[in-house]
C-alpha cells in the first residue's frame, strides 16, 4: 500500500484532495492574518480585553488582558501556518477539529486587530454570543430529535415563527389583559408556544410518516404556512393593538456563587431562565439518546428501520413521538426570541435561524452537545457584527450583517463531506 493511501485511511475516509485543500486553507488563513492584520498594526499598539462586564455584576473583578498587538498577530499567523503544514504532511484524524481550531485562532486574531489601540469587553461579547446562540442551539436540538428517527425537519423555521408569535400574544394577554403576575403570564406564553410547536411537529409527522409526503416539501409547506399566518395576524392584531405585543422579557437569574466566577460566571451563570432550560435539555436529550432503551430504539429506527421493525420496534410510533418532541423544542426556540431576548414580535424575525440550526446540527454530527458547540460559533458570528459596528471597524455594515450567513456557508462547505447522517434519514418507511 502506498504512503498516500495510508495517509488517506488514517484520516477516517477523507479523500487526499480534500486533505490537501484543508492544508492549503489553513496556510492561507495564516497568510491572511499576516498580510491583513499584522502588517497594518503598529509595533507599539496594545490590544486590551476587558474581563469584567460593565455595569452591575456579581462577578469577582479581574484586571483587563493586555496583549502586544503585532507580536500576538505574528503568533496567530504562525499557529495557522504550522497547522496547515501538519495537515499537508501528515493530516489530522478529524480535520473538523483542525478547522474549528484555525477558525478560533482567526477570530482571535481579528479581535486583536480590531481592538488594537483600544479596548473590547470580551465578557460582554461572549455573553451576547451565548444569548444569540440559544435559539440556534434549540433549533439544532429539534433537528437532532427528528433526524435521529430519520425524519428531516426543514420546518423548524416556520415552527419558530409560530412559537414566537404565540409566546408574544399569549404572554401579552396574560400580562396586559388578564393582569396576571409576570411569572404566570410568561409561563402562559411559553407553554402556548411549546404546545403550538407540538401541533406543527405532529402535522409534519402525519404528512411525512402517515402519508409519506416528500419531507422537504412537507417541511417547506409548514414554513410557508407559518410565515403567512404570523405575518397576517401580526398585521391585523399586533400592529393595531400594541398592548398585545408587549409580553416582557425574563430577567437574568444569577446562580449564587457560580455567577461570581471571573469571566465564566457572567457568561454562563447570570442568564435568564430559558438559557438554563437549554442546558438541561442538552443533558436530557444526550442521556435519552445514548443511555436509554428509547434512545437505542430511536437510533435503530434512524439507521435501519427494517431491522428495528423485525425486532418488534414500532417505527411509526417512534417517529411520531420524536418529531412531535422536535416541534416542541422548535416552539421553545421561537419563544426564547421573544421572552428571553427581544420582547416583541416582528414579521420574519427568525431571519433564517431555523436553517442555521440545521447547519449547526450537521456541523455537530447529529449530537446534542456537538450541535450546541456549533451553535455558539454562529451566535458568536452574529454578536461579533454588532460589536464591530460599535468599535467602528472599517468594514461596510452590509458585510457585517452577512457574517452569520457567510459562516453558515463556510461551515457547510467544510464539513458536509465528513458528516455522516443517520443511514435512513429522509426515507419513508413502508411496512411489509
Amino acid at each position: 500500500m502506498t504512503a498516500i493511501s495510508e495517509r488517506a485511511e488514517t484520516q477516517e475516509g477523507m479523500s487526499q484532495s480534500r486533505s490537501v485543500t484543508y492544508g492549503i486553507l489553513f496556510l492561507a488563513t495564516g497568510l491572511l492574518i499576516f498580510l491583513l492584520f499584522a502588517r497594518s498594526t503598529a509595533a507599539d499598539q496594545i490590544s486590551t480585553f476587558d474581563l469584567t462586564p460593565r455595569g452591575e455584576t456579581t462577578a469577582i473583578p479581574v484586571p483587563p488582558l493586555q496583549l502586544p498587538s503585532r507580536i500576538t498577530l505574528y503568533v496567530f499567523a504562525a499557529i495557522c501556518a504550522f497547522v496547515g503544514g501538519w495537515q499537508l504532511a501528515r493530516g489530522f484524524g478529524r480535520a473538523n477539529w483542525a478547522l474549528t481550531g484555525v477558525a478560533v485562532v482567526f477570530v482571535m486574531a481579528f479581535l486583536t486587530w480590531a481592538a488594537r489601540g483600544g479596548s473590547l469587553s470580551l465578557v460582554s461579547l461572549l455573553r451576547s454570543s451565548l444569548l444569540r446562540a440559544v435559539p440556534i442551539a434549540l433549533a439544532a436540538l429539534s433537528g437532532v430529535l427528528c433526524e435521529r428517527s430519520a425524519v428531516i425537519n426543514i420546518a423548524i423555521e416556520g415552527m419558530m415563527l409560530v412559537g414566537a408569535f404565540t409566546a408574544t400574544l399569549m404572554g401579552s394577554v396574560g400580562q396586559n389583559v388578564l393582569e396576571w403576575p409576570f411569572a404566570l403570564s410568561q409561563g402562559l406564553g411559553l407553554l402556548s408556544a411549546v404546545g403550538l410547536g407540538a401541533l406543527l411537529g405532529l402535522l409534519l409527522a402525519v404528512l411525512s410518516v402517515r402519508f409519506k409526503v416528500d419531507q422537504i416539501i412537507s417541511g417547506t409547506a409548514i414554513n410557508i404556512l407559518g410565515t403567512g399566518v404570523t405575518s397576517f395576524l401580526s398585521a391585523r392584531i399586533l400592529s393595531e393593538f400594541t398592548f398585545l405585543n408587549n409580553p416582557g422579557i425574563l430577567p437574568p437569574v444569577p446562580i449564587p456563587l457560580l455567577s461570581r466566577i471571573p469571566v465564566i460566571g457572567p457568561v454562563f451563570f447570570a442568564q435568564n431562565l430559558l438559557v438554563y432550560v437549554l442546558f438541561i435539555l442538552l443533558i436530557v436529550v444526550h442521556v435519552v439518546l445514548w443511555h436509554t432503551v428509547w434512545g437505542l430504539r430511536t437510533r435503530s429506527v434512524g439507521e435501519h428501520p427494517r431491522a428495528a421493525d423485525t425486532l418488534g420496534i414500532d417505527v411509526f410510533r417512534n417517529r411520531y413521538i420524536n418529531v412531535t418532541a422536535g416541534g416542541m423544542v422548535a416552539g421553545l426556540a421561537g419563544a426564547f426570541l421573544i421572552l428571553g431576548s427581544v420582547g416583541r414580535f416582528d414579521e420574519l424575525m427568525t431571519a433564517g435561524k431555523g436553517f442555521i440550526g440545521l447547519a449547526a446540527m450537521i456541523f455537530g454530527n447529529w449530537t446534542p452537545f456537538g450541535a450546541f458547540g456549533a451553535a455558539t460559533i454562529f451566535g458568536f458570528a452574529d454578536a461579533l457584527q454588532t460589536r464591530l459596528a460599535i468599535l467602528e471597524v472599517a468594514i461596510p455594515s452590509q458585510f457585517l450583517l452577512m457574517t452569520p450567513y457567510l459562516v453558515t456557508i463556510i461551515v457547510l462547505a467544510g464539513v458536509v463531506g465528513e458528516a455522516e447522517p443517520p443511514a435512513a434519514d429522509g426515507e419513508p418507511y413502508e411496512k411489509e
